[in-house]
């Protein structure tokens, strides 16, 4: 699976010269934001290669960052991703990596299932042909992209997805609409790191600083993520079927108990704490949805509008004059 997100971090200018704020805020008002793109297995929920980058500029999309990590790709591999990722040179870099792609279709592309080779309803191979080279790419790399590509569109679920996986009969709709839900994950998986792990504001000043914070975040979440399939094969259960934030928190309990367990006794004391974890089973919750609202009302404060240090100086002043107002 693939995705992005974005972390902030202290407003200091050595942050603001790697990774600026966003150009709607004016300077002294915002927080440098660095992207982060990660491509998470689908199977036990570890992060296997990510790259880091700012979110203002050029080549700072996802896309662009996603390609820094294309090549770490094996053939074979399945890459599932949302339609941001579904542009015509990204996935033609992905074929030739020889890696298979689902995702949804991009919402500006038009598809005419009347068109291409029939497979059934509402799906068909469709072959695309390149478009024009865009400013960000150079004329030697626009010219070993291929000029078109074969693609399978179907429409399932109320979805149109775009997929490499052409054979009709190995793979059906439903078996395309089925992993592209499961797409969902990288989702819950980006906030277990965010919020669980507490990697949604970064303490670092310096951005050498803020790659290894967020580096030592994703290995702590992997050495979970480790825990957590171990004690799945034990359990005989799925690694995405167990709570993480109820596995680290398992794991923070038995830390003392594992850092002073006398030699003989470790390795019972890991048993015990991979035979809880399988117990932390997830409930099945089919066509669970929530919505993008929150209940706890936030603190009436004004936004800031101006750097924390003018407004500091104004209310001295204000202080400093009621004082001698007093004194007369």
């Amino acid at each position: 699976m693939i995705d992005g997100t974005t972390v902030a971090m202290p407003d200091t200018a050595a942050n603001q010269g790697e990774f600026p704020q966003s150009t709607t805020q004016k300077a002294g008002l915002g927080f440098p934001l660095a992207r982060v793109v990660a491509i998470i297995s689908l199977s036990c929920g570890a992060v296997l290669e990510w790259a880091t980058g700012p979110c203002e500029g050029k080549r700072s999309g996802e896309t662009a960052l996603l390609w820094q990590l294309a090549d770490r790709l094996r053939p074979g591999d399945v890459v599932i991703g949302d339609r941001y990722f579904s542009g015509y040179f990204l996935l033609a870099w992905l074929i030739r990596q020889g890696v298979d792609v689902v995702m949804r279709q991009h919402q500006l592309r038009h598809t005419d299932f009347r068109r291409g080779r029939r497979l059934g309803a509402k799906d068909h191979v469709v072959a695309w042909a390149r478009p024009q080279r865009p400013s960000w790419m150079d004329a030697a790399t626009y010219a070993t992209m291929p000029e078109t590509l074969v693609l399978r569109e179907a429409r399932v679920g109320g979805l149109t997805l775009v997929t490499t996986l052409i054979a009709a009969t190995e793979v059906s709709k439903k078996d395309l609409l089925h992993l592209y839900h499961a797409r969902w994950q990288v989702e819950l998986d980006l906030r277990s790191i965010k919020t669980v792990m507490q990697m949604d504001v970064l303490r670092c000043k310096s951005p050498q600083m803020v790659r290894k914070e967020i580096a030592v975040h994703l290995l702590a979440y992997n050495l979970v993520r480790a825990v957590m399939a171990q004690a799945a094969f034990l359990g005989h259960v799925l690694p995405r079927q167990l709570s993480f934030k109820a596995a680290l928190q398992l794991i923070r309990a038995f830390e003392e108990s594992l850092r002073h367990a006398p030699r003989g006794r470790l390795s019972f004391r890991q048993a015990c704490l991979r035979a809880g974890i399988a117990q932390l089973r997830l409930p099945h919750r089919p066509g669970r949805v929530e919505p993008r609202a929150v209940k706890r009302r936030p603190k009436p404060h004004p936004l800031l509008t101006q750097p924390r240090h003018i407004l500091k100086a104004a209310l001295i002043e204000q202080q400093q004059a009621l004082h001698a107002n007093d004194l007369w």
